[in-house]
């Protein structure tokens, strides 16, 4: 089939009113996600470092939640926010360790010196070497700019993944659209496994990544490296994942 006809099954990245500036709950982020024929839904709530987030202690606190909400598998999730060049983040060991999967983002609007090419690789790269972090938010974002290549090369080195957003597709990332392509051909060309995700702030979002799929087939972007084209693809990653944790609490 072709990749502008698909709708991914699990979508990555979803916010609820939890965040402090979306606007649905989850009950309607689930409802939208299973009137689109899916499977699944990342609940990745951004940390309390943006303005009106989620506490610290939200992954903790999402385990009071329900495997499936209307018939539509959460997975309990975060986005961090990645807070200077050091490496800091907003949600600490203690809790990040309670997620399913893990967003760590840089956010233009409380990174101030989001100009500098090298520290922007060197902190992307620290954070896929944490074992807690699945994926990298956004990072094709042409105001934070960064070296695709070794982004692409150090999430292979330790089997993670990299988000390929919507957003960037939209007026809310105002000139994203060719740094996007440059990202995606860069993923192409190293092999590298992404996620498609909606980074949705409201219900009807969920899901709707239209526009990214008919560039990844205007592309020619290989399907087998879309993790969560499909809910079975997406929770074999997850058994990586959980793999990958085992071996170093042992």
């Amino acid at each position: 089939m072709q990749l502008s006809k698909i709708i991914p099954e699990v979508d990555t990245h979803t916010h609820t009113v939890v965040s402090g500036h979306a606007w649905s709950t989850l009950t309607e982020n689930c409802l939208a996600a299973r009137a689109r024929g899916m499977k699944g839904l990342c609940l990745t709530e951004h940390g309390p470092a943006i303005e009106c987030g989620a506490p610290a202690y939200i992954p903790h606190s999402q385990r009071m939640l329900p495997e499936t909400v209307e018939g539509i598998r959460v997975y309990k999730g975060v986005e961090t926010n990645i807070l200077d060049h050091a490496g800091n983040i907003d949600i600490p060991p203690e809790h990040l360790k309670f997620c399913e999967f893990a967003i760590a983002s840089i956010h233009t609007h409380m990174f101030p010196e989001r100009d500098k090419r090298v520290e922007n690789t060197r902190v992307y790269l620290q954070m896929l070497q944490n074992p807690y972090i699945d994926i990298l938010g956004h990072a094709d974002d042409p105001s934070v700019p960064c070296d695709f290549d070794a982004l692409a090369d150090q999430a292979r080195r330790y089997s993670k993944l990299l988000e390929l957003n919507n957003n960037s597709t939209t007026a809310h990332r105002p000139g994203s659209l060719p740094s996007l392509k440059r990202y995606i051909l860069c993923c192409k060309a190293h092999g590298q496994r992404v996620c498609v995700a909606s980074d949705a702030h409201f219900h009807t979002m969920v899901g709707s990544v239209e526009p990214l799929m008919a560039l990844l087939e205007e592309l020619d972007f290989p399907q087998e490296l879309i993790v969560n084209l499909t809910k079975e693809r997406f929770d074999n990653y997850l058994k990586e994942r959980n793999r990958r944790i085992q071996a170093i609490s042992n």
